[in-house]
């Protein structure tokens, strides 16, 4: 069972596999969470209307609405934490997931168990903590309110997203490698050729922009990872 959660967390599953879809949802059930099921887009962006879940699980191959349409309307409205289900091989399909702001993806087939961590990581980075707000050339994150300003305008950030710039500002002015960064804001190292953390970097630096002299204000290091400027 799951620990260190105040309440059962609510999990929307988003997948024309019915029986996939009951599969997980018993399993994730047996971990500690209440899950609803949703066999196609529309029907399931009612349900998060309607319901408010904290994180939904979410198809790319759907009928009609497609995933990726389905997290776009999300994201316009919400950073509600997201994991993309994809298709074995389909790189593309990861790639635009996480470019669209999905926090994380699976590869169908995949181990009920993976999926379960996977949440586990994302929600835990979603909870409140008590801690002071991190302050950097303008950037103040206060991960208790889970909020992020610049300049004192707020931008809004997803919650993988969130916890890479927060392992960046805690450690500002030190290169950090995408194991790293993986393992704090996914809970998990990084496969051959994955490039969740890559993709994440990059929604961040155009969310944030450079620096006021124009240089960037997270840097890549080849070969051992990225770097938050300290000013």
């Amino acid at each position: 069972m799951l620990t260190g959660m105040s309440h059962a967390n609510r999990i929307l599953i988003i997948d024309d596999d019915a029986e996939l879809g009951q599969m997980l949802a018993d399993f994730l059930g047996r971990e500690g969470w209440s899950c609803e099921l949703a066999g196609d887009g529309e029907t399931g962006l009612e349900q998060l209307q309607a319901n408010r879940p904290d994180a939904v699980v979410l198809d790319v191959m759907l009928p009609g609405k497609s995933g990726f349409d389905v997290l776009r309307e999300i994201r316009a409205a919400s950073q509600l934490p997201v994991i993309m289900l994809t298709a074995r091989g389909e790189d593309t399909d990861r790639i635009v997931g996480l470019e669209l702001g999905a926090d994380d993806y699976l590869p169908k087939p995949f181990n009920p168990r993976e999926l379960a961590a996977r949440l586990r990581a994302i929600l835990r980075r979603s909870q409140v903590t008590a801690v002071q707000p991190l302050q950097q050339a303008g950037l103040v994150l206060d991960a208790r309110l889970r909020k992020l300003s610049l300049d004192g305008n707020s931008i809004q950030l997803t919650a993988a997203e969130f916890a890479v710039l927060e392992k960046l500002m805690q450690q500002a002015g030190e290169v950090i490698a995408k194991d790293d960064l993986a393992r704090h804001a996914l809970g998990r190292e990084l496969m051959p050729f994955d490039r969740s953390i890559d993709t994440h970097i990059s929604r961040l630096r155009a969310k944030l922009g450079p620096l006021p002299d124009g240089e960037p204000r997270i840097q890549s290091v080849r070969g051992r990872g990225y770097l938050l400027v300290k000013t």
